[in-house]
């Protein structure tokens, strides 16, 4: 692969993928905890298991999906592969495999970052300190974001840690916007003066996009629009458009830049979404089913990834 090996390009890949996978599962958890409580002041953290189609492998060790249970889980757990802890090592190991290509000051930062991971001790995955553990790890996750954005340098491994960044957020937005409004949107029309704006704004906030979201819609709130704004807003760099936007740029920089040869199967496939996602309004999705069309984005990320891995890393 011309002057980048593929080792390299698919480390650089997944070092992306498993940062952002990092600060959107402690998104998941700070808000949850602190901004979806219901009316008779508890929380349901199995939506958080499902989110992650980890509930086969959660049941097989926890009877039930307590607070204490779940946040042990997805904070420290070593053998849970999609914990953040997990998910720090493996950008480490993959950063490691990178020190060549890397900054010291990236490959300082992350080495920072699991160290500290490691140390925390159960008082920091407490309840009463979760707030405040997610805030120290979502920092950590843009401190490694912005360090690599000032410091990397523009060959092709930029383009390849680009696209993992952006594959891992279309697959984690699509599966927060799927189990949210089938558990948040009202069974019944009747029933549309029963939706907790508080529980769609904690939606919102778990993929960093309130603020986003009240630029374009100042007053009011509706599931649709909610829906709209994650799945299509071309505007909001989390939504499914976005990233999918951003994936297909980057494989035509590849092929364009560097002279990579492969990656058409891949970019075949983006043309599909892209119609897709562009011939589809948020009425024509909500009406054919929200979670079939969630599914089958996850889907295509999945089938990306797989595009990706056989085209360019062997």
């Amino acid at each position: 692969m011309n002057d980048l090996l593929s080792r390299y390009a698919e480390c650089v890949f997944w070092m992306a993928r498993y940062v952002e996978r990092a600060e959107n599962v402690a998104r998941i958890l700070d808000v949850h905890e602190t901004f979806t409580r219901d009316r008779t002041g508890s929380v349901n953290w199995s939506s958080v298991v499902t989110i992650h189609a980890d509930d086969e492998r959660f049941y097989a060790t926890h009877p039930q999906a307590s607070a204490k249970a779940v946040v042990d889980f997805y904070l420290l757990d070593p053998e849970n592969p999609t914990s953040i802890f997990s998910s720090i090592r493996a950008a480490r190991d993959n950063a490691r495999t990178l020190r060549p290509l890397i900054s010291t000051e990236m490959w300082t930062h992350i080495n920072v970052f699991y160290n500290t991971m490691k140390s925390m001790t159960p008082a920091d995955v407490s309840m009463t300190g979760l707030s405040q553990t997610c805030s120290i790890i979502k920092e950590n996750c843009q401190t490694h974001f912005g360090i690599t954005e000032g410091t990397f340098y523009r060959d092709a491994s930029w383009y390849f840690y680009l696209m993992g960044k952006y594959l891992e957020r279309a697959d984690q937005t699509s599966r927060i916007l799927d189990i949210k409004y089938n558990i948040l949107t009202p069974r019944e029309p009747a029933d549309a003066s029963a939706i907790d704006a508080s529980q769609w704004n904690a939606l919102l906030r778990s993929v960093a996009g309130y603020h986003a979201f009240r630029r374009t819609h100042p007053r009011g709130l509706s599931p649709a629009a909610v829906a709209q704004f994650l799945l299509f807003d071309s505007s909001f760099p989390r939504s499914v458009t976005m990233c999918f936007r951003q994936v297909d740029d980057m494989v035509h920089r590849l092929r364009a830049r560097f002279g990579l040869r492969n990656g058409a199967v891949a970019l075949e496939r983006l043309d599909e979404v892209r119609a897709a996602m562009d011939q589809h309004t948020i009425d024509d999705v909500l009406r054919e089913g929200l979670h079939e069309f969630s599914d089958w984005i996850q889907r295509q990320a999945l089938d990306l990834t797989a595009d990706i891995q056989r085209d360019f890393f062997g």
